[in-house]
């Protein structure tokens, strides 16, 4: 692969900005934190390791009541609209990982982290630590992605504009060790603008069309806008491509299929603010954002901009209840399905049950949309592995935890053996514990030994935070928390029902 600064050349200052961004990087010890606030267009790239595995605590929104906060945790696999978290690589059979963590001392202080587990060795490193985002939100929670040559990227977030967003690549194939900070840009017009700013990003790469990207971009110009871009190489980029701008905005969940990238989104109605998200919309396209159509073809004129249009799949609207996006996924005939919670309200506690986990399948003439069970927080948050047309399955807190109505909770596998129209409680593979579990993902081609990753964390304050995974038949591990050794195994965990 052609060297990135010779891709793209810059102009003095830039290479300034680089030099000194490589001697922060290689400096023993530098290790800079703030508070929530605007930083410098030099990253802090650290390339440290730590001597553990430990999850940044979070809480959004005090609410005054028993729950404290809206929602809180260890939100290291946060959020939902940040995909992928992981990637299993048959090449050199290592799923590789990403994660928010915090510093030994300090719990709520995000650095970004990267990491694998090793499947031949059953072994993990010690992580990497990446980079110093200069806050405690975690909505700043990095993503994962990786390129054919084995090239690891991370796309390090933003939540809104009040903080710069980043762009690394591994400087060797399948390796976690150093990273450098891609220079990419995009079309703007008639010319190329530095990419800084993003938030949301869900970052997917496909042999054909390289990376191809959903996020969100405030006040463009709905407050929160979604928007698409696609890059052969990663440091090129395409113009920013709105996809809907209805009112207040949206949140939105992407996936790709075999011949298609699709998106699901809700959106914010005027005059409700953005805790109120309703109705459930798809769209997709099937060449690289050139055109894009609902699920059965009709062409679509994007940005939308009216709550009543082609895409809705459902008018919760209607029936007065929130919509919260969980996952996309596509079947053996390459048709989206759909996971999501709806609820009463965005307030934490029984008075908006029930939290009804939902799946919407497109059958090829209609939207057959069943529901799967119930939880005790908007929050609560797992994915769907489609393991076989007669194996559906979905990893999730869905169990009451220690903190009840609190984000998270024990997790729980569902299974479904008809596409979705049923489902039985395939097994619990947490009970007993001291914090909730949290957000539940699906690494990209799953191996059947880490098949999903979470963290854990105190839902009602501010405690401490494990990063989990499971296999696929239950069992648990949890990444050690301080590592005497350059490898390490993960511990076993045991339900203590």
């Amino acid at each position: 692969m052609t060297p990135l600064n010779q891709r793209n050349p810059r102009s003095k200052r830039a290479k300034r900005s680089l030099a000194l961004l490589f001697i922060v990087s290689v400096t023993p010890g530098v290790f800079c934190f703030g508070q929530d606030r605007p930083t410098t267009n030099t990253a802090i790239t650290l390339n440290q390791k730590a001597d553990g595995y430990r999850g940044i605590w979070y809480f959004n929104q005090p609410s005054n009541d028993e729950y404290v906060y809206k929602y809180s945790g260890g939100l290291g696999t946060y959020c939902a609209k940040h995909k992928p978290f992981a990637i299993y690589r048959p090449e050199v059979d290592k799923t590789f990982f990403c994660y928010g963590g915090a510093t030994k001392d300090n719990n709520r202080r995000l650095i970004h982290m990267v990491s694998y587990f090793d499947h031949n060795t059953k072994t993990v490193p010690r992580p990497t630590i990446l980079l110093d985002k200069q806050t405690s939100d975690a909505h700043d929670n990095p993503v994962i992605s990786m390129d054919d040559a084995g090239y690891v990227w991370i796309f390090s977030t933003s939540h809104g504009t009040s903080r710069p967003s980043y762009i690394h690549r591994s400087k060797q194939p399948y390796d976690i060790d150093e990273f450098e900070l891609v220079p990419a840009t995009r079309v703007d017009g008639d010319q190329r603008v530095p990419i800084t700013n993003f938030s949301y990003m869900q970052a997917w790469h496909d042999p054909t069309n390289g990376f191809v990207c959903f996020f969100t971009r405030y006040g463009y110009p709905a407050k929160r806008t979604i928007c698409f871009m696609h890059s052969a190489d990663g440091v090129n980029w395409s113009e920013w491509q709105r996809l809907a701008a209805i009112d207040e905005g949206h949140y939105q969940i992407s996936g790709l299929g075999r011949n298609r990238a699709g998106s699901m989104f809700n959106y914010h109605p005027d005059g409700k603010g953005l805790n109120w998200r309703t109705n459930l919309y798809y769209i997709e396209t099937t060449d690289v954002g050139k055109t894009w159509q609902t699920v059965d073809g009709t062409p679509l004129e994007l940005p939308l901009t009216t709550a009543e249009n082609a895409a809705l799949v459902h008018d919760y609207a209607a029936e007065g209840l929130n919509v919260y996006l969980k996952d996309i996924r596509f079947d053996s005939h390459d048709r989206p399905v759909l996971l999501y919670i709806t609820s009463g309200g965005y307030e934490s506690g029984p008075g908006n049950d029930p939290r009804t986990w939902t799946i919407a399948r497109w059958t090829g003439s209609t939207w057959d949309i069943h529901p799967i069970t119930t939880s005790d927080n908007n929050y609560d948050f797992g994915e769907l592995w489609i393991v076989a047309d007669n194996d559906w399955r979905i990893v999730a807190p869905t169990e009451t935890g220690p903190q009840p109505y609190n984000p998270g909770g024990e997790i729980a596998m569902w299974t479904s053996h008809d596409r979705g129209e049923s489902w039985i409680k395939s097994g619990q593979l947490t009970a007993g514990s001291e914090r909730n579990h949290t957000y539940a993902r699906r690494p990209v081609d799953p191996h059947p030994d880490f098949f999903a990753l979470w963290a854990d964390g105190h839902g009602r304050k501010p405690s401490e935070s494990s990063i989990f995974f499971s296999n696929i038949d239950g069992n648990v591990f949890q990444l050690p928390r301080e590592m005497k050794n350059r490898f390490s195994t993960p511990i076993r965990i045991q339900a203590r029902h």
